[in-house]
């Protein structure tokens, strides 16, 4: 008899989302920072790649971006296999992709709209022609829309806001923008022992406030919290309750940052802080272990 354990057939209905984003070579942000959270918060992660980076730690050295029409041909491949509950996206790298997905995406599915336009290096992520369309034609569409201080400013054409009252006067004008609801980040505020982020839907303004985490691992912080948001929808929880579940998890992810000790640069967060790397590496079984019984 083998030693390798046997489960029983189960049908389960998977939790599935899908995330709409650029790929990052160094995968502490995009798409596989995003499958990464998922998988981490228990959801089973589809993806949709909208361009190819060379990045690593340092910097973003090179962009490919993906056709308009193959993006839409790995959504509607997804979407025509899988029970999706969620769709969260991220860098959407041009105009084209991002007027594609308006008119393609279900409106019945939920979208966290990330809008990425710069990485935390300082490398432009998003086309300047694209900014017009991401206001006109996605925003409108999203349930709920997460900018960081310098994106909300762009997208407001307005000075980045410097403290929380100012945050939430921009929250409020981005929230006439068309989507449902507004989690504006303030991780770069210059608050010496909070990280606050300000919530507005039609019915509540919310500060989610965390300590502070002093780390200079925070490559694809954004891309984590709202993948995370995404997973906790995907999960049942109303728009509020996942900003707040996701930025618990993203607390933790930035607390256990430093042990990963990954590139030269900002490194990443870390995604699987739940779990010892150095426990589950011991656990696994090595080839020679596994014995079966001669025929």
């Amino acid at each position: 008899m083998s030693n390798i354990t046997e489960y029983p057939n189960r049908v389960t209905s998977a939790c599935v989302a899908l995330t709409v984003a650029g790929s990052d070579s160094g995968a502490g942000a995009g798409i596989q920072a995003d499958l990464k959270t998922f998988a981490a918060l228990g959801v089973y992660g589809a993806s949709a790649i909208t361009a190819l980076t060379a990045q690593n730690t340092q910097g973003v050295q090179a962009v490919e971006s993906v056709s308009a029409d193959f993006v839409l041909r790995q959504v509607q491949s997804v979407l025509a296999d899988m029970p999706v509950k969620v769709i969260k996206t991220g860098m959407l790298a041009n105009a084209e992709i991002i007027s594609a997905l308006a008119s393609e995406l279900p409106t019945f599915i939920p979208l966290v709209l990330d809008p990425v336009m710069v990485a935390t290096s300082g490398d432009r992520l998003l086309a300047d022609d694209a900014l017009q369309a991401l206001r006109q034609k996605l925003i409108p569409r999203a349930c709920l829309l997460t900018p960081n201080l310098h994106e909300a400013a762009a997208l407001l054409d307005a000075p980045v806001a410097e403290s929380v009252a100012q945050m939430t006067r921009q929250a409020e004008a981005l929230l006439t923008q068309g989507a449902q609801a507004v989690l504006l980040k303030g991780g770069h505020l210059q608050h010496p022992d909070e990280a606050v982020d300000v919530y507005l839907d039609a019915e509540r303004c919310e500060l989610l406030r965390a300590r502070r985490v002093r780390t200079a691992n925070t490559h694809g912080t954004g891309c984590t919290l709202a993948s995370a948001i995404a997973a906790f929808l995907a999960r049942g929880l109303s728009s509020y309750e996942a900003c707040r579940e996701a930025k618990h998890y993203l607390t933790g992810a930035l607390t256990a940052a430093d042990r990963l000790q990954v590139g030269r640069g900002h490194g990443p967060v870390d995604h699987f802080y739940a779990f010892s790397y150095a426990t589950v590496a011991s656990a696994a079984p090595i080839t020679q272990e596994i014995s079966h019984d001669s025929e």
